[in-house]
């Protein structure tokens, strides 16, 4: 290369480097003008409160944010499709985002506006709107009872649970359905309100199983109830004893959220039929009498009903207990359910044979021939009872025409709640026979005062009194 050439390539390499150094000098000045111009503006792809608010002062921001976040309606979604639309002058909506957007703007470096240009969406949030709570609130219910009725054409998501089949019982794998949340979801929404949110999708608050098939307290509740399906669980009322149905037992049987328990309706209803079957308050009672043989005595004051609420209530706990056990209702009335209402002591008393016969332990111990009610006042039948024992009584009430009338009596036993009782009666000259339909009582069971006096001092309060 000759030396003039040599001259010219240092020349143009000089002229390239200046040209170069020109252009970086107007690259930097520029783009130092343009960060002074991001030192009162927002930087590129800002967004707040899901509103863009690149190159903006902060009152432009503020005005843009309020307007958008005005005129647009917080959206529901629901299976990607707008489910509803509520206006935010509905939630009592105020804002004031100067101080949040000043504060954001001071954060900012200027200088960084070149790679916020080509980098990703800065997204940011600031606080200013406020909401009525009252009014969200009540939004917030009409929301909840939307949602919930939406929820009734969904799928519902189910429990692991343990489900009866023809070998016993087994568990049932947990399902997902596409129900919401109903809780949660209404919350997220208030929250999101509240926050300045423009929308949320209540797929994302879908109903989750809470038990699944592989949890441990299930499969205890599942071998819980395969044991309790095989006890033994009987009844002994009114003298009869029988055994419950084991398969009524499967059916009771139920899972509920993983703890056993028993389908209260279907217990009800059996401790019901039990009572329509065996209440003596409502139904008459078979007796085998001494001179009629057998006769059906209508209920009367010496009875039991069964309590059904508290009697579900014990058959419950102590099927839920797994071991054999005979039990007895549990019953309101004059006596229980656990023996024959009728055993080996009573007194009878025929009226049609106007007698009365006292049974102690199965045998006579005193009979007599009675009196009972004239035609007006019979006496009325039912199984009745010895509720008290007094001497000396003045017993009074009406006669027919309407006059009253005071008979004392040395020995008093009432069995019913009308005043009708046993007593003596010196004024009746005789007894048996049909004197009841002439000289016949105002209802009471007239008897010889000797005999009286005897069955007075044998009796026990509590002992049933059979009127037929």
């Amino acid at each position: 290369m000759t030396r003039n050439e040599k001259r010219n390539s240092r020349s143009r390499t000089r002229i390239g480097v200046i040209i170069v150094l020109g252009l970086l000098v107007v690259l930097i000045g520029g783009y130092a003008v343009r960060s002074t111009y991001y030192a009162q503006r927002f930087l590129p792809n800002t967004v707040v409160n899901g509103v863009k608010i690149n190159n903006l002062t902060v009152s432009e921001a503020n005005r843009k944010i309020t307007r958008e976040l005005t005129d647009s309606p917080f959206l529901i979604k629901i299976d990607n499709e707008n489910w509803k639309e509520i206006n935010r002058k509905d939630l009592g909506w105020q804002n004031d985002y100067l101080p949040g957007l000043k504060e954001l703007q001071k954060k900012q470096n200027p200088f960084s506006w070149g790679m916020q240009l080509v980098s990703a969406a800065d997204t940011k949030d600031v606080d200013g709107n406020t909401l009525d709570e009252n009014k969200l609130n009540a939004v917030g219910e009409a929301v909840r009872a939307e949602l919930t009725q939406t929820n009734t054409t969904r799928t519902a998501t189910e429990n692991a649970k343990v489900a009866r089949t023809d070998d016993g019982f087994e568990i049932t794998p947990e399902k997902q359905g596409n129900t919401i949340d109903v809780d949660a979801a209404v919350t997220a929404f208030k929250e999101a309100a509240q926050n300045g949110k423009h929308t949320i999708d209540f797929d994302d608050y879908l109903a989750k199983p809470t038990i699944t098939k592989d949890d441990a307290d299930l499969k205890k509740t599942m071998d819980k109830m395969n044991a309790v399906a095989k006890i033994k669980a009987n009844y002994s009322i009114n003298g009869e004893n029988f055994q419950i149905p084991s398969a009524d037992i499967n059916s009771w049987l139920v899972d509920e959220n993983g703890t056993m328990t028993l389908d209260k309706e279907k217990v009800t209803a059996y401790v019901t039929s039990l009572g329509e079957k065996y209440n003596t308050s409502s139904k008459p009672t078979e007796f085998n009498s001494t001179r009629r043989g057998k006769v059906s005595v209508p209920a009367g004051t010496y009875s039991w009903t069964i309590d059904t609420s508290a009697e579900v209530e014990a058959l419950t706990k102590q099927i839920l207990e797994g071991k054999d056990f005979t039990r007895s209702p549990v019953v309101t009335g004059a006596t229980t359910a656990d023996k024959p209402l009728i055993d080996k002591t009573y007194i009878e008393v025929d009226l049609q044979n106007q007698h009365m016969w006292y049974y102690k332990d199965g045998k006579v111990a005193l009979e007599t021939d009675i009196v009972s009610g004239k035609p007006s006042s019979p006496t009325p039948p039912g199984v009745n009872y010895v509720w008290s024992k007094e001497t000396n009584k003045t017993l009074k009430g009406k006669n027919d025409d309407g006059s009253d009338y005071a008979s004392p009596v040395k020995y008093w036993m009432p069995i019913d709640w009308t005043g009708v009782g046993l007593h003596d009666s010196d004024w009746q000259p005789e007894y048996g026979g049909e004197l009841w339909k002439t000289r016949g009582s105002h209802g009471c069971v007239n008897t010889p005062p000797a005999v009286m006096a005897q069955l007075f001092d044998m009796v026990e309060v509590g002992t049933p009194v059979l009127v037929f």
